[in-house]
């Protein structure tokens, strides 16, 4: 297996500082230990002016047959396709990944101790493959590095030049030109070499999903062909495969939200009791909530920020909710709700009515249309307040309930709770906590912006000095009523991923 990667200078940037990005002198040649041969690297030229850096992989034919035996750890088909014949000693492919992974290690990781200043270097570059297995033709080769940048060159590479009737073979020649890091190239190549071979020559485990985020960080959660190169990437694992997926969504949405993936992931707290205490309260709310919706005659139910699943949970025991959809930002707590359900022992019967869906409220989506109620139950005081009003609109303005159940604490009611310090939030995820006034001017606007009639409900012992711990607002849409127009500000809505619990 031979690659190389060419780069040419300037009179400030001399080429050979590829080198330091490579962590290999250009003087050099060096080998290293492979599981499956041994990797050369060493530079074909080296001048001020033009630099190539060559990897050259040899394989060992025995040592794959014996490794690439049976179904287990490393018996993945394509390893060993015969005794004598076999492609991969020659052929670009997952075994060339890992050498790269190996021999490159410090600059797929982005680091480079004797001259930092170069890691944002961006620089002409030339790759060069002569054989690269491609399952899907140069179509495909195309389709996987052009949304990066690239210039591709796929040749098909004949089966036989004597024989042109032959056609061509599942080969391809490769070059790629562009403008670009060594570190972004080197990534690229780790994923997509595995993704166009499409078989992995070892077993492919848990951690396989780390390696493919890291690899793919800043490119494969925008990549087009993004559900394919995960799902090839991980052998087509489908549990790997949703996995890596749901983690993609949340980076993307993380980075259309201008925060870190952890703040937005952050619904499971992990150093503390997940339900408010004391415990009683949660049940109040709960049943508060289902009386609402009872009295309103709701069927198909949105539980927007549905955080573990406990109000879904409770739904699901009543038959008159058909179509229940909990939506969330959190991936972690819709893998703690689907625990909490049991949704891999549901009925057929009871899977179909649950969908649970990652998505983020501040922005609208036109599948939660025509539900004949939403409910936020302790949401809105998680959210910033200047996004309150695209929030606002995604609700009651986009998906238009006929119905909608807000709850949130009283901040009043919090001189009650003896071991919460003066001035502090019940939650430390809360933006804020609304007086009983401030929550029902917040509503009441709500309502006349959009149509609705409310009305407030507490929740909980009403205390006659600071009223009730949680507070309820009922909001019954007007028949008649014309959707307000959206915030000028509002973001378009993505598509985002949506999955059946079932």
């Amino acid at each position: 297996m031979f690659l190389t990667m060419t780069t040419t200078g300037s009179a400030g940037r001399p080429a050979t500082d590829l080198g330091f990005l490579l962590h290999k002198h250009p003087d050099r040649a060096q080998e290293f230990s492979t599981s499956y041969g041994t990797a050369h690297v060493f530079y074909p030229e080296a001048e001020a002016g033009r630099c190539t850096a060559a990897l050259l992989l040899e394989v060992d034919p025995v040592a794959l047959v014996r490794r690439g035996r049976g179904k287990g750890r490393g018996g993945a088909p394509d390893s060993a396709l015969a005794q004598y014949v076999n492609d991969r000693p020659y052929a670009a492919s997952s075994l060339l990944a890992v050498a790269l992974g190996g021999v490159f290690s410090s600059a797929l990781k982005g680091q480079c101790r004797a001259r930092p200043e170069l890691l944002g270097w961006r620089t002409p570059l030339r790759v060069e493959m002569p054989a690269l297995p491609a399952r899907g033709g140069p179509e495909l080769v195309r389709r996987l590095f052009e949304p990066l940048g690239w210039t591709v060159g796929a040749e098909p590479v004949p089966l036989d030049a004597r024989f042109p009737d032959w056609g061509d073979s599942r080969y391809v020649s490769l070059t790629l030109e562009g403008e670009a890091r060594p570190t972004d190239a080197l990534r690229h190549l780790y994923v997509l070499l595995p993704v166009l071979d499409d078989a992995k020559h070892y077993w492919v485990a848990p951690d396989e999903v780390d390696k493919l985020l890291r690899a793919g960080e800043g490119w494969l959660e925008h990549h087009p062909e993004q559900r394919l190169i995960t799902s090839r990437y991980l052998s087509r694992r489908h549990r790997l495969t949703r996995e890596a997926l749901e983690r993609l969504e949340l980076a993307r949405l993380a980075e259309s939200d201008g925060s870190e993936a952890e703040e937005l992931d952050n619904a499971v707290d992990e150093g503390a009791d997940t339900e408010e205490r004391p415990a009683p309260l949660a049940v109040l709310r709960r049943e508060a909530i289902l009386a609402a919706l009872r009295e309103a005659g709701a069927a198909r139910v949105l539980d927007l920020g549905c955080g573990q699943g406990q109000l879904v949970q409770a739904m699901l025991k009543d038959a008159r909710f058909t179509e229940i959809v909990g939506v969330d930002v959190s991936m972690r707590a819709l893998h703690e709700a689907r625990r909490r359900l049991r949704v891999e022992r549901m009925t057929e019967r009871q899977a179909a009515r649950l969908t649970l869906t990652q998505g983020s409220l501040t922005y609208t989506d036109p599948r939660l249309s025509g539900y004949d109620a939403a409910v936020l139950s302790e949401v809105v005081e998680h959210i910033d307040p200047p996004r309150l009003p695209a929030a606002e609109y995604a609700v009651f303005g986009a998906a238009r309930p006929g119905t909608v159940v807000v709850t949130t604490p009283n901040a009043e009611y919090n001189v009650r709770w003896e071991t919460l310090p003066a001035g502090r939030t019940r939650h430390h995820d809360h933006r804020f906590e609304w007086t009983r006034r401030e929550f029902r001017a917040w509503a009441e606007s709500v309502a006349g912006r959009h149509g609705y009639a409310v009305e407030f409900r507490p929740v909980g012992e009403d205390d006659p000095e600071v009223g009730p711990p949680t507070q309820l607002a009922l909001f019954t849409r007007s028949r008649t009523a014309e959707p307000a127009p959206g915030p000028a500000a509002e973001p378009a809505a993505e598509p985002i991923a949506k999955e059946a619990a079932a």
